[in-house]
């Protein structure tokens, strides 16, 4: 199962273009509001209805978590501590962890980027410790993928899909979405 969890600002197309891109590839996704609310607000007023709210999951495997960008949803994403457990438990067992935009500082102040190359949006590169920062709009590295913007959404959905499912149906849903 692949989680995306939303908090409360969160870069509303970098949700929902990978949501969308996982779910024609046929994986089943979850969505998750980090608040109790189930509905939650991105940073450009678009309000979005969660799957789930984070207190009514409990802590599970995932094949991946996918954790958006934008202000403040990346600074109330880190906060969350619950949240943290679950990207630790992701680590653990290699599974798939994204992240685009801002997100990867999540990742890189938790150590998880260490030794790796990383992408993110500019400005947050320091927060990217131990990792080697590369340009580029979308970066797979082991089991991590960072992302640049929401600007490279579509590439970023592609790319986990080609991670979780093989680059053959990454590229069936970029000819389909006439992706370039």
């Amino acid at each position: 199962m692949v989680f995306v969890f939303l908090a409360p600002g969160f870069e509303e197309s970098e949700a929902i273009c990978p949501i969308d891109i996982l779910r024609r590839a046929e994986l089943d996704v979850v969505t998750v509001s980090i608040t109790d609310d189930r509905e939650v607000t991105g940073a450009h007023g678009i309000t979005v209805k969660a799957d789930v709210s984070l207190s009514e999951l409990p802590l599970c495997h995932a094949e991946a978590i996918v954790l958006p960008g934008g202000m403040p949803g990346t600074k109330n994403l880190e906060a969350c501590a619950v949240l943290q457990d679950w990207i630790r438990l992701a680590q653990k067992d290699k599974a798939l962890l994204c992240a685009i935009c801002a997100a990867p500082m999540i990742l890189g102040k938790m150590g998880i980027l260490e030794g790796k190359k990383a992408t993110c949006y500019p400005g947050f590169e320091q927060y990217l410790l131990g990792a080697t920062v590369v340009g580029g709009s979308v970066r797979t590295e082991d089991n991590v993928i960072t992302a640049c913007g929401m600007g490279a959404a579509i590439e970023f959905g592609l790319a986990i899909v080609a991670a979780l499912k093989g680059i053959q149906a990454s590229e069936k849903i970029k000819n389909a979405i006439l992706a370039r």
